[in-house]
C-alpha cells in the first residue's frame, strides 16, 4: 500500500505512468480508506486467527488478498478521462487480458438509476457487482477495484481473483453481511490460473493497449519512489491507522 501511494505521488508530481502487479505475503485483509472497520469487523477474531490487516489509500469495502493478482495503475488524471472513464478503461484492459487466456469474462452493464450504490453495506468488496466491473458468465465478480484521485493524478488498484475465498470476510463481519458474489479464475481456467499466467497476460495487454508502462519489478521503480514508500510504510504498519475508525 505504501508503494502504491508513492507511485500516486510520482504521477502527481512527475507525470509518471505505472502498472504494478503483485501478490501478498502474508495474505492480508485490507479495509477501504473510510470503512468503519472497528464497528464492522470482529477484531478479536481477526487477531485470534493471526490474520494480517491493512487499510488501503482507496475506498470501498474489505478484500481478502490471497490466491489473487493485485494490480495497481497510477498516472496523471487526464490519461483516460474522468474517474468513471478511467475505471471502465482499466477494466476493459483487464477483461481483454483475461479473455486472451480463455477466461470468458465481460463488463457489467450500468446499474438502474434507482439501485443503491455498491460498496456501502457490510461485507466483502466482492459482495456486489457495479457497472463496468469485470464479471464471469453468470454474473459473478472476478475483479474488485477502487480508485482515488489527488492533485491531478489517480491511483486505481484491485484484486483479480485466482480463487474465490471472499467468504472469509463475511465470517469476520459483526453484523449481517452481504454474501460474496465472486468467482476465481481457477473455476474457468483450471490449473492455468496461476499468478504468472494472469499477470503476464495483463502486462502484455496493457503494453499493447496503452504503450509499455513502467516495469513492475522493484528494480524498475525509481529510487525516489522507493524512498517515499519507505517513509509511508510506517503509517500502513500502524494499527492506529488500520483501525482508525
Amino acid at each position: 500500500m505504501a508503494l502504491d501511494e508513492a507511485l500516486l505521488g510520482a504521477a502527481e508530481t512527475e507525470g509518471l505512468r505505472c502498472l504494478r502487479l503483485y501478490a501478498w505475503d502474508p495474505p492480508a485483509l485490507s479495509f477501504g480508506r473510510n470503512e468503519p472497520a472497528r464497528r464492522r469487523y470482529d477484531r478479536a477474531a481477526i487477531a485470534a486467527r493471526g490474520l494480517a490487516t491493512v487499510r488501503r489509500p482507496t475506498g470501498g469495502r474489505a478484500v481478502w488478498h490471497h490466491r489473487e493478482v493485485t494490480y495497481c495503475v497510477t498516472a496523471p488524471a487526464s490519461t483516460f478521462g474522468t474517474l468513471r472513464q478511467t475505471y471502465v478503461e482499466i477494466h476493459a484492459m483487464l477483461a481483454q487480458a483475461l479473455n486472451a487466456i480463455g477466461a470468458r469474462v465481460t463488463l457489467a452493464p450500468p446499474p438502474p438509476p434507482d439501485r443503491p450504490a455498491a460498496g456501502v453495506g457490510a461485507g466483502a468488496c466482492f459482495a456486489s457487482v457495479a457497472g463496468g466491473e469485470v464479471m464471469a458468465q453468470g454474473g459473478a465478480k472476478v475483479v474488485g477495484s477502487a480508485q482515488v484521485r489527488r492533485g491531478g493524478a489517480f491511483l486505481q488498484h484491485g484484486s483479480i481473483l485466482l480463487e474465490a475465498g471472499q467468504d472469509l470476510v463475511a465470517g469476520l463481519t459483526l453484523d449481517t453481511a452481504d454474501p460474496p458474489a465472486a468467482t476465481g479464475l481457477g473455476e474457468r481456467l483450471g490449473p492455468g490460473a496461476t499468478f504468472e499466467v494472469v499477470a503476464g497476460a495483463v502486462a502484455r495487454t496493457a503494453a499493447g493497449r496503452w504503450g509499455a508502462p513502467l516495469p513492475a519489478a522493484p528494480g524498475g521503480v525509481p529510487a525516489g519512489v522507493r524512498a517515499r514508500a519507505a517513509l509511508l510504510r510506517a503509517r500502513y504498519e500502524d494499527p492506529a491507522w488500520t483501525w482508525r475508525r
